[in-house]
C-alpha cells in the first residue's frame, strides 16, 4: 500500500494504476472508494459506467496539482495537456483534504 501526502501530512491511502489494464479499469465496478487512485500516464478520464461521482486532480510529472474538478457519473473530462497523471477520489474527498491547484503531492510506500 502507498500513501498520498501533502507537506508531509497523509491525505489518504493510495492505489497506483500504471498498467494498461489498471488504468483502463480505474474505479469501474466499485460501489465506493476510500482513498485515492493515481492513474499515470493520463491526461483525461471518464466516469462512464461508474456508480458514483468523483473528484479529479490533474497533476504534472512532479505531482503538482494543475487543475481539480468534480465529475458526475457518465461524463468525460477534457484533456489537460500539461498533465501526466490524474488523481481520482470519491466526490467530496478533495474538499475534506483541502486539495487545490498548486498543491505539491508526494507518494510514499508503506514500509511495513
Amino acid at each position: 500500500m502507498a500513501w498520498l501526502l501533502r507537506d508531509g501530512d497523509v491525505l489518504a491511502s493510495l492505489e497506483v494504476a500504471e498498467s494498461r489494464g489498471d488504468r483502463r479499469r480505474g474505479l469501474l465496478g466499485r460501489d465506493a472508494f476510500d482513498g485515492a487512485l493515481l492513474i499515470r500516464p493520463a491526461r483525461a478520464v471518464h466516469t462512464i459506467g461508474m456508480r458514483f461521482p468523483i473528484d479529479v486532480a490533474w497533476c504534472d510529472r512532479d505531482l503538482v496539482v494543475l487543475r481539480v474538478a468534480r465529475l458526475r457519473r457518465h461524463r468525460m473530462s477534457r484533456p489537460v495537456l500539461r498533465a501526466s497523471a490524474v488523481l481520482e477520489a470519491e466526490a467530496g474527498s478533495f474538499e475534506r483534504w483541502g486539495l487545490s491547484a498548486g498543491d505539491q503531492l508526494e507518494l510514499r510506500a508503506d514500509d511495513a
